[in-house]
């Protein structure tokens, strides 16, 4: 968490103003967005565990497409004009995969949090009350989302930063309503529920900040945490939203569900890039 912390005072110390500008709205757009989703909540009153899967599979879809085609791709031609070999490119961007990897699984090990099938999980989980670990968990999955929103504006070419912003901003609407759901199902109150959903939104600019930071710091940070942002994002995709869409019994409208946020985002990605 205080390598987090330095590298979002690191977008603040040595990024262009502009670039931070952009990303901080950036990442204040996805918080809109889950609010979108979350005040959405307080007018239903329920929502069909089918509808919440495909929803949500075509949330994982938009952020695999993300990861793909407006970090994954980028980070390697961004390593390729630096090093001017593709092998390496290559290389460089697969250690920022990695490391996505490694903080996701450092959250997931060391932050208390609660997942739907497995239980609780992290250091004194056992302690905090239900509605509280919760809200860690979807802390897990907002900031790689801030993160990448941040790294995209890095360099300032909207070509990237709109694109992906977009896609993420689409896709935190149904998260926002399946968190707000989701925390209702615990047997707190619709707004309370909505405000704390509201409330989880807040990591995605703190995110954006540090994937500014860490992208600013030198050189080859550009395409490393281009590949980090992206990696911790199909860590997230993998590890928890895909599972949780396919726990209900509804494997197959959650994948098609996942198979049109992926061509929708590819098609964003084309239009607004």
């Amino acid at each position: 968490m205080i390598v987090l912390m330095v590298s979002g005072y690191g977008a603040f110390a040595g990024a262009n103003k502009d670039n931070l500008r952009f990303a901080f709205l950036g990442g204040l757009s996805g918080f809109a967005a889950t609010a979108v989703g979350a005040v959405v909540a307080l007018a239903l009153r329920d929502i069909a565990a089918r509808t919440q899967d495909i929803m949500l599979g075509f949330a994982a879809g938009m952020m695999l497409a993300a990861s793909s085609f407006s970090l994954i791709l980028p980070g390697i031609e961004a390593a390729k004009e630096l090093t001017g070999n593709g092998l390496l490119a290559a290389s460089i961007v697969v250690l920022g995969l990695a490391l996505g990897v490694a903080l996701m699984i450092g959250l997931d090990r060391f932050v208390p949090h609660e997942h739907e099938k497995t239980g609780r999980r992290g250091p004194e989980a056992k302690r905090i009350d239900r509605v509280w670990l919760f809200v860690l968990a979807i802390t897990l999955h907002n900031l790689p989302e801030g993160m990448a929103i941040g790294v995209s504006f890095a360099t300032g070419d909207m070509q990237v930063g709109i694109p992906l912003t977009t896609a993420i901003a689409i896709q935190d609407i149904p998260e926002g309503l399946a968190v707000a759901m989701a925390l209702r199902v615990t047997g707190i109150s619709a707004l309370r529920a909505a405000l704390i959903a509201v409330g989880s939104g807040v990591m995605e600019p703190f995110g954006a900040l540090v994937g500014l930071g860490i992208s600013s710091g030198f050189a080859l940070g550009y395409p490393i945490a281009l590949g980090l942002a992206a990696g911790a994002m199909i860590f997230v995709v993998s590890h928890e939203v895909i599972p949780e869409t396919h726990r209900n019994g509804h494997e197959t409208p959650a994948t098609l569900g996942l198979m049109l946020g992926f061509g929708v985002m590819m098609f964003l990605d084309t239009a607004l890039g």
